[in-house]
């Protein structure tokens, strides 16, 4: 075989990860199941989306090896095949927002009100929140805290909140975080809280955000929150 044959071969490999990537609803299926295993019912309702075009969506992240299934009775369940393609999805998007304008206006309108994102860096959030002088709150759905958070975070999805303002120390600060920059689950809670009289802020970074800049997260183990 010569040479140029090879160099063709070894790039129409790579070249089936950016062919599986190149469908918006993909990319946000790459994010949901960085926030853990689903269903595919879960993921299409998610998606806004039929079943059946969910499930052609992840048939071609399955055979791009980007995502492994198994069944549950009759369920379908899926999950990424790896950690590194969590961060795969975190360096694609990056890059894009370093280099796409379109993109970077678009996040801007999301974020409509700046002073919204706490100014604490990772590792002083952190400190704090293993000191009790803020509160972390993860809105996401539990199940998807208890696949992996940040350390010292609760879980109060954002379905629940209003119903356990209780929980919510008056007057310490509280910081929100959610599944990514693309998620708007922490803004409405900021909405909510700040709404009751609660000082919030929120950080635009989920799970894969942190870990991409080898931060520690947690998991939950039988109960327990244990760190990969």
């Amino acid at each position: 075989m010569n040479s140029r044959a090879v160099k063709d071969q070894l790039y129409e490999q790579v070249a089936r990860i950016g062919q599986a990537l190149s469908n918006p609803k993909r990319l946000e299926l790459m994010e949901l199941l960085a926030q853990g295993e689903k269903a595919v019912e879960t993921l299409a309702s998610e998606l806004s989306a039929d079943i059946k075009l969910t499930s052609a969506h992840l048939k071609v992240l399955r055979e791009a090896r980007l995502v492994v299934s198994h069944r549950e009775g009759k369920r379908m369940i899926y999950r990424l095949s790896g950690e590194d393609v969590a961060l795969l999805g975190v360096g694609l998007r990056r890059v894009a927002e370093a280099h796409l304008l379109e993109l970077r206006e678009v996040l801007q309108k999301m974020l409509a009100h700046p002073e919204d994102l706490t100014t604490v860096g990772r590792e002083m959030l952190l400190e704090k929140a293993r000191s009790g002088e803020i509160v972390v709150i993860d809105v996401r759905p539990r199940q998807e805290y208890d696949a992996a958070h940040l350390p010292f975070a609760r879980s109060m999805p954002l379905a629940e909140i209003e119903q356990r303002l209780a929980e919510l120390p008056p007057g310490k600060e509280i910081v929100a975080y959610c599944r990514g920059p693309f998620c708007l689950m922490s803004d409405q809670a900021v909405s909510l809280l700040a709404a009751k009289g609660f000082p919030i802020r929120k950080i635009r970074e989920g799970v894969s955000e942190w870990q991409a800049t080898g931060m520690p997260v947690e998991a939950m183990v039988a109960g327990r929150g244990v760190r990969p």
